[in-house]
């Protein structure tokens, strides 16, 4: 196997020590030294795999992306509402657990404010998949505007996220629920 491979254990020890810093403390925060010494690598190691820390940063926003896409794909549901309702009651579980932190991807889109640099590209690929997700359940539920409740559904899972880091995070929850529900039920602006 290629040293550079995403396989490289070496590799791996890198991105699975910026996964839990970088979630913890901020990306900003933590420097390349501290990253190359808790994972256990040389520098030239690190500088092998990742030739700039903004590199680390995109590979660990597309390793977010990776693990959102498959708790996704696990979820069971018994059609397309269901599942919708069944990712934001998940999202609702992970914000309650005591090391949320807040979103990844939010986190890092407020240390990276220009949206043409590389890791706001990827926080971009991320969001643009699960808006299309979130179309592409609606449309198949038959939602009569599955872009516009896509952008809604979009605004409800960012307030959940930032809820659960700022608020008490069980506190969400049922709230999150009713306004999904009555973005799928289509009720009235101002009920």
């Amino acid at each position: 196997m290629p040293a550079n491979s995403p396989k490289s254990p070496a590799r791996s020890r890198v991105l699975d020590t910026a996964t839990r810093l970088f979630y913890a403390e901020g990306v900003h925060s933590v420097g390349i030294d501290r990253i190359i010494a808790e994972a256990g690598v040389a520098k030239a190691t690190f500088y092998h795999h990742f030739p700039a820390k903004d590199a680390l940063v995109k590979a660990y926003i597309e390793e977010q992306t990776r693990q959102q896409q498959a708790a996704i794909d696990e979820l069971t549901a018994d059609g397309p509402r269901e599942k919708l309702l069944a990712v934001f009651d998940r999202m609702g579980q992970i914000g309650a657990l005591a090391d949320f932190r807040g979103c990844p991807f939010i986190n890092a889109a407020a240390e990276y404010p220009d949206p043409a640099h590389p890791v706001r590209q990827a926080i971009e690929e991320y969001r643009s998949w699960f808006r299309t997700l979130m179309r592409d359940l609606l449309t198949d539920a038959g939602d009569p505007d599955p872009v516009r409740t896509a952008d809604l559904l979009m605004l409800i899972r960012d307030g959940l996220a930032v809820a659960c880091d700022l608020d008490d995070p069980t506190a969400p929850r049922p709230v999150v629920r009713d306004a999904v529900l009555r973005v799928l039920d289509g009720a009235p602006a101002g009920v």
